[in-house]
């Protein structure tokens, strides 16, 4: 849910920390940098109870009655998986706007200096977001660290080829706020094996539930899933079905919402299952991770259009606890120079030493083996962008032979990063 609209020169305010009571001026101030199209009741309710409002600021003009509320942004307390399977403190950035009226007077400018310095003071190495207009975020030194697949599948046309096993698991239907703490349960067990998925905070398990009428186009309400192996729930698909008819029949989409397996089976079932349902000729898919198997079980990859999209942008807000603690697939050790004007507590040289048991991260005098912004660093961080690509577009600069490489190996993960839901 991460918002944002505006810009810089000349400061009305300073932000500050908002209060409870504030919160509905400062999320109608959001609303309306959106376009002022008013939430569903549900959602504003939701949203209302998961902002932490002591990490959330506004910048606000006026006395009094006359007090308004000019820009908002929040930031939410989140544990990210990175690679090697940690769950690494990390600021949710969210809700971030700026009233049309105050553009080009550095409200963004500002949000986002007390931001990142509150995020440095929580102790939080990373800053994370969803970009509305990715163009603004890279000069506060956020990077595209993870994408996500997009894809309108006609199951009419392509088969699936599925695993051994698949026959042995089975599915039945739940209403999904029945079978939410099941359907938890495995998404938490799957948390610790994707870089870039978030460990979910008491409350967020409503966020999948969300179903309000004018949000489903219209579709049905949501419906719900369950698999299970051997008397154990292993995943479960949460989909919507738009029944459409034309002059040859029946030709509906399935709308998926979310999926989730245990084990290869289990989600190739979920799948099946998805591609068979009466009366549909559509699955629609959005969001999912880029290297999911179902890619490579179709018969024809050209019919289910895939579409590739950024998702997650990463700023790393203090570079040495940041690298310190992932892991690498292969050993580095290696000396960076870090580019870092609006945090320039992070410029200067890293010398960054692991493997795939550890790794440490310390100012250094050394010589440096690679040139590269804090924003480079962010894109890398996850496994999901390459260094070495990175530097064939002329971002990062190789100072030592054969530096870029080996760098780039070891940044790599076996599993692509994901997001798996907005914030």
């Amino acid at each position: 849910m991460e918002r944002s609209t505006s810009d810089d020169s000349g400061v009305t305010a300073e932000p500050r920390v908002l209060r409870r009571d504030e919160w509905d001026r400062w999320y109608g101030t959001l609303i309306r940098a959106f376009g002022g199209v008013p939430e569903p009741a549900e959602e504003l309710e939701l949203f209302r109870e998961l902002t932490q409002v002591d990490r959330s600021i506004g910048v606000w003009e006026g006395d009094g009655e006359d007090e308004r509320c000019v820009g908002t942004a929040g930031a939410f307390a989140f544990r990210m998986t990175v690679p090697g399977g940690t769950p690494v403190p990390a600021a949710g950035v969210t809700m971030v706007s700026v009233a049309a009226t105050h553009r080009r007077r550095g409200v963004l400018t500002s949000m986002m200096r007390r931001q990142l310095d509150d995020v440095r003071a929580w102790g939080e190495p990373l800053a994370v977001l969803t970009a509305s207009e990715p163009a603004i975020y890279g000069r506060f030194g956020y990077g595209a660290a993870t994408f996500a697949l997009n894809a309108e599948i006609d199951t009419s046309r392509v088969r699936l080829s599925l695993p051994a096993g698949t026959d042995d698991v089975r599915l039945r239907y739940a209403e999904p706020a029945d079978v939410i703490d099941a359907c938890e349960a495995v998404y938490a067990r799957l948390v610790p094996g994707r870089p870039g998925m978030l460990a979910r905070r008491p409350g967020w398990e409503r966020l999948a539930l969300l179903d309000p009428e004018s949000g489903r186009d219209g579709a049905s309400p949501l419906q719900c899933v369950v698999a299970r192996r051997d008397g154990e729930v292993t995943g479960y698909a949460r989909f919507r079905v738009r029944p459409t008819w034309g002059p040859e029949g029946p030709k509906g989409t399935v709308v998926l919402d979310d999926l989730a397996g245990l084990d290869a089976a289990t989600e190739a079932a979920l799948w099946r299952f998805l591609y068979d349902v009466d009366l549909t000729s559509t699955l629609t898919v959005r969001g999912r991770p880029v290297d999911e198997a179902w890619q490579y079980q179709v018969s024809d990859i050209r019919r289910c259009r895939p579409e590739l999209r950024d998702a997650l942008y990463v700023r790393l807000v203090d570079v040495g606890a940041a690298l310190a603690a992932r892991t690498y697939q292969a050993p580095v050790d290696v000396v960076f120079e870090v580019e870092d004007a609006f945090c320039p507590w992070n410029a200067g040289r890293w010398r960054l030493s692991g493997d795939a048991k550890g790794a440490s991260c310390e100012r250094t005098s050394d010589a440096a083996d690679l040139a590269l912004s804090v924003r480079e660093l962010g894109s890398a961080y996850l496994g999901g962008v390459s260094l070495g690509s990175l530097g064939a577009a002329g971002r990062v600069r190789e100072v030592r032979a054969g530096a870029l490489a080996a760098a780039s190996v070891g940044f790599g993960s076996d599993v692509a990063p994901w997001l798996p839901h907005g914030f």
